[in-house]
């Protein structure tokens, strides 16, 4: 955020006649807080391309749930602080392009999609995760076009976060089971192209932002975070990959039964 500020000298009567009326010269600066939290998802989501690029698979996808977790923090951190800027939400949109558009693609490309030339489709695996790319930058940008009017209860087209988790996620259990990418290459181009489409559908997907953090709440909720943290640590790569896949796929499954109900509301009406 710009941060103007003037000091002019007092106008009291009594100054030395050779005193000048000076102005300084407006300071522009950055928030250095929330700022430097998305510095560090970009460079998780930076690191996890040059991972994958020697072949250290399990550390990129790693990297981008790195990047997950500061770019869910740093939003947060500047609204607590009182920190927000339009700097900082352009910051974080190119920072979230990098880790959610870019690197999941080449991470997945190194990792299985660039085996389909073997099979030959070699065009197919880089097309994918171009598909995948696009819609990554589609969905930031509508999202950035309708955040004034967009319904906060509910994201539309799934999160680039959560597809970007599914593609992560995939891989690092692979690489936790040993399973080589080129054995798996029809289920990571159904995937990717699949992701890709839907962060640009008109799906709904439930935000969670009605998640109250300040107020105080029931001992049973904090109860079951202990528990999603103890099952989560039992086994990260297959709760994470499967957590975020079923959250893909709620969309489709909410929207059918969304569907369904206006059917029936209108088949009682006539």
């Amino acid at each position: 955020m710009d941060q103007d500020s003037t000091e002019h000298d007092p106008p009291e009567s009594g100054h030395r006649p050779d005193q000048e009326i000076t102005e300084r010269n407006p300071r522009r600066g950055i928030y250095l807080l929330p700022n430097m939290i998305t510095t560090a998802g970009l460079f998780a989501g930076f690191y996890a391309i040059v991972a994958a690029m020697g072949m250290r698979f399990e550390a990129a996808a790693i990297a981008i749930f790195v990047a997950m977790v500061t770019d869910g923090i740093d939003g947060r951190v500047a609204r607590l602080t009182r920190t927000q800027s339009e700097f900082g939400v352009q910051y974080d949109s190119l920072s979230d392009m990098v880790c959610f558009g870019l690197a999941p693609a080449l991470v997945m490309y190194e990792w299985s999609l660039h085996s389909m030339i073997s099979i030959g489709w070699a065009k197919l695996g880089w097309l994918s995760a171009f598909i995948y790319t696009a819609g990554a930058a589609l969905r930031l940008a509508r999202f950035n076009a309708q955040i004034a009017t967009a319904e906060k209860r509910y994201f539309k087209g799934l999160p680039s976060p959560s597809a970007a988790a599914v593609l992560a996620g995939l891989v690092w259990v692979g690489a936790d089971l040993g399973i080589d990418g080129n054995d798996v290459v029809y289920l990571a181009f159904v995937l990717t192209v699949l992701m890709g489409a839907l962060m640009v559908s008109n799906l709904r997907y439930y935000s969670f932002k009605e998640v109250d953090f300040k107020n105080r709440v029931p001992f049973v909720a904090l109860l079951l975070v202990v528990v999603a943290y103890v099952f989560t640590s039992l086994d990260p790569p297959k709760v994470l990959f499967v957590g975020f896949l079923i959250y893909a796929f709620s969309g489709p499954v909410l929207t059918l039964i969304r569907v369904r109900r206006r059917r029936g509301e209108r088949h009682k009406e006539t």
